[in-house]
């Protein structure tokens, strides 16, 4: 940087006697931050916008006639700052706001939830009166609000900080919680919106009118985290410890490919509470519901805590010894590798450790390629794109290209509803530096419309013609830097991915591919696909196989060299008795692309091994059963979409076992070392392997499908997770689940009309296995689609239709149980209307 460039873009101050070089426009607290000086704040947060509310971090500045908020003002040439520590003036400041925060504060410290790491308590010890003048009855208000199921208030703790609503706003863009009333009665709380029926703004409780509006946002619970008061709490965590009674361990999020950094805070052995980690290049300092409030499965009441076998005399399964049962799953194993051979289906919970021992164990003890991640719908298309665009580290988008990136088109991918923090850093890329963002979608989502994203009006199914004609697609690409990301969804849709690769290749775009499990990045790289060895090497490539044998302990020629069964090869195998056995490692069937088929599957084949946390239909059809670790009581490793790492710690320390231990135990049984007992020796294994030479298989090319034939009330089905749904992790968690996205079928007008119904009547959507019958919601969609979640309550698609996204179903009008009323924004054609009361309390 030249010397006149540096003059322009930078300036000179001083901080309490001390010169300082600063960016021009950043913040004088920022400055001394990086100084080491602390200004007492509360409502300043670094990831928020400034907003000067709580007037406690006041400076002098010279020049000035009064002191100013060093959280607002910005620096400038020349400029004389004194804090606290060199001004009577400041000092005095800070002491006259800390008053005036207190007066009508409670004293309530000892049973605060936030009591003992509460920025107030501690600045009102270092930066306020030792007395109270204040002596008249403070302020009191019905107590706790409950504005979700998870967010409790507190208002009489409350300071006015306004840290939950601006992140509310600007971060999540949920803005359902705000500032509202005036003078003395200013408060927080959330919206009553006469939309909906109701009275208006009331201050009761969420729930009583018909008009309330909750807190509806995935993302509610950072507003806890950072309240720097007792206001906002937990329902989960509430008086349920004192933050020095806990134990903290840092973790990693087991839930989506977002790789969240998180902190678990354990007493007695149970985690209490999950917080979000400080993470700058991955979830900053923010997490989703799911991620901070899902962890209770390891806790539920159906924990597998010992070994179970089938009698052979009742046909129950019974506990037994580890012994016992390792010695019954080893033999059991062998017997049906000589009677057909042995498939292994592995599921999302599993860390890149345990996705190695078992893509190991399939072809070293096993000797087979009959193993699959993909506990979904999927395709052999998208086999050969994660081979040729994803496995190996050949992705290198990472979050802070999202951020920097001039334009993205997503497609086959809801990031709110699939990858939370992908979708905050897409807003706050939207928002601060106008990132374009096109999705290639059924219609406009609630979290496609908190983006600002341009629609690209696509059928399921139509992915692939889109991609390869769409002028609006191509146009948004064709920016350097532009970056095209796409979901596991597109595996369901004929040469969608064979588009993608294209269009990438075409386009110069960089290409990102998420998935929707924890563990599903890091299985394409451990191995757990039909055609790929570890490290992304095919399995028909002799040298790679010669690569990989040495660390296997194995000759080459033992690997087998021809590409095995994905999971629906698998199943069918399995169901028609072709399979001797199947060994399942954290697999729903309900998941499954057929789960009525799978459970034919686990019917019929000889034998079954379950490594399994929670009893499941896995385990019930199973011949052995083994308990296996959760996420809190191991160690290991994520991959997260980028491919970027996330190693933690165990949490509770237990006598659990990780799969690769188990597996290791059955391996050392049928005479095989496999050496995966421990997490650091597979780390090291893996770190050790040699780098691929294999050359990397071509992209699919796979001919797009056209649209199939529809009668006048049939339509194609397109779906998608919400985010909190159904899923066996969640079971159970009605505190979690409460601010779950309602069931709705979305329609289009003119399906509506043939059908004769209108918002909120009653449809069927079905088939020749099933049907689902919910409340419509009217919607701006494609002719002739329809729109389900694939797992929520009273939608469990694949195992009532039986049919994936794309396939063809029947509508009718029919009853329905209560509907349930959906908040603004969430795409429905009627409420996708701005807040009516938006700005009503300004």
């Amino acid at each position: 940087m030249t010397d006149v460039a540096k003059k322009t873009d930078t300036v000179t101050l001083t901080i309490d006697g001390i010169e300082v070089t600063a960016e021009k426009g950043e913040l004088v607290i920022r400055v001394a931050e990086r100084m080491g000086i602390a200004i007492p704040r509360f409502c300043d947060h670094p990831l928020l916008a400034p907003a000067g509310a709580c007037r406690q971090c006041l400076v002098e500045v010279e020049g000035q006639r009064k002191p100013v908020a060093s959280c607002t003002q910005t620096v400038a040439d020349g400029m004389i700052v004194r804090t606290q520590l060199t001004s009577e003036v400041a000092d005095k400041a800070q002491h006259g706001i800390m008053e005036f925060l207190l007066a009508n504060h409670p004293l309530d410290c000892p049973t605060c939830d936030k009591g003992g790491e509460c920025p107030l308590q501690n600045q009102a010890m270092s930066n306020g009166r030792t007395e109270s003048r204040f002596h008249e009855h403070k302020r009191e208000y019905e107590k706790p609000i409950h504005i979700s199921s998870q967010v409790l208030l507190d208002r009489e703790r409350c300071i006015l900080c306004q840290r939950c609503t601006r992140f509310s706003e600007e971060i999540a863009g949920d803005k359902f919680i705000d500032l509202m009333d005036r003078s003395s009665g200013e408060q927080i709380n959330v919206y009553r919106d006469d939309f909906f029926g109701g009275t208006g703004f009331g201050d009761g409780q969420v729930g009583e009118g018909e008009g309330d509006v909750a807190f509806n946002s995935y993302f509610s619970g950072n507003t806890i985290q950072i309240c720097p008061v007792g206001a906002l709490t937990g329902e989960q965590y509430r008086f349920r410890a004192r933050p020095f009674d806990l134990v903290s361990t840092p973790t990693a999020c087991e839930h989506c490919a977002s790789g969240c950094s998180m902190r678990a805070d354990h007493r007695r052995g149970k985690v209490l509470r999950r917080l979000a980690g400080d993470d700058a290049a991955v979830n900053e300092e923010w997490n989703c519901d799911k991620g901070r409030w899902g962890f209770r499965y390891a806790t539920a009441n159906d924990r597998i805590m010992n070994p179970l076998i089938r009698d052979k005399r009742t046909g129950e399964l019974r506990e037994a010894s580890w012994s016992e049962a390792l010695v019954t799953a080893a033999e059991g194993l062998k017997a049906a590798k000589a009677a057909g051979g042995v498939g292994v289906l592995t599921g999302g919970r599993l860390t890149v450790e345990d996705a190695y021992a078992y893509a190991k164990f399939a072809r070293v003890a096993l000797g087979t390629n009959d193993i699959d991640f993909r506990a979904r719908p999927l395709s052999a298309e998208e086999a050969d794109f994660l081979a040729s665009s994803v496995a190996g580290g050949i992705s290198d988008v990472t979050y802070d290209d999202v951020e920097n990136a001039p334009a993205a088109v997503i497609v086959g991918l809801e990031p709110e509803e699939e990858s939370p923090i992908l979708f905050l850093r897409l807003r706050k890329a939207a928002n601060k530096r106008k990132l374009q963002v096109t999705a290639v979608a059924p219609y406009l989502s609630r979290g496609f419309t908190k983006i600002g994203a341009a629609l690209v009006v696509t059928a399921p199914g139509e992915e692939a013609k889109i991609l390869a004609e769409d002028a609006a697609v191509a146009a948004a690409l064709g920016a350097p830097g532009a970056l095209l990301i796409v979901g596991e969804r597109l595996a369901s849709s004929p040469g969608a991915l064979s588009a993608v690769a294209a269009l990438a290749a075409r386009t110069g775009a960089r290409l990102a591919w998420v998935p929707r499990r924890a563990g599903d990045r890091g299985a394409v790289d451990a191995g757990c696909l039909p055609n790929l060895l570890p490290g992304g090497r095919p399995v028909t490539d002799a040298a790679a196989r010669a690569e990989l044998a040495p660390a296997w302990g194995v000759e080459p020629g033992v690997l087998p060299g021809t590409p095995g069964r994905d999971t629906d090869g698998i199943i069918a195998a399995a169901a028609a008795g072709e399979l001797g056995g199947l060994l399942v490692g954290g697999v729903d069937p309900g998941d499954l692309a057929d789960p009525r088929l799978a459970e034919q599957a686990l019917d019929n084949a000889g034998f079954v091994v379950s490594l399994e946390i929670r009893g499941s239909a896995v385990t019930r059809r199973a011949d052995v059963v083994l308990p296996v670790a959760p996420a809190q009581e191991k160690s290991g490793t994520f991959m997260d979409w980028e491919g970027r790492l996330r190693s933690f710690p165990t949490v509770l320390p237990t006598t659990a076992m990780t799969d690769g231990r188990v597996l290791e135990a059955i391996a050392a049984l049928l005479e095989v070392t496999l050496g995966t007992g421990d997490v650091m020796t597979i780390r090291r294994e893996l770190g050790a392997m040699p780098p691929s030479t294999a050359s990397r298989p071509a992209a699919p090319t796979v001919t797009a499908g056209a649209l199939p034939t529809r009668g006048a009330t049939e339509a194609v089905l397109a779906t998608w997770h919400h985010l909190i749904d159904s899923g066996s992790l969640l079971d159970g968690d009605d505190v979690l689940k409460g601010t779950a996205r309602p069931s709705l079928v979305r329609i289009g007008k003119d399906l509506a009309e043939s059908l004769g119904v209108a918002e909120g009547d009653a449809v069927t959507v079905s088939t020749d296995r099933g049907g689902v019958t919910l409340p419509a919601a009217i919607t701006d969609l494609p002719p002739q689609v329809v729109w389900l979640p694939t797992n929520s309550p009273g939608s469990s698609v694949r195992r009532s239709l039986g049919v994936t996204s794309g396939a063809v179903v029947r509508l009718s009008a029919g009853a329905a149980g209560p509907i349930l009323a959906e908040p603004p924004g969430s795409g429905s054609a009627a409420l996708q209307a701005e807040n009516r009361t938006k700005g009503a309390n300004s």
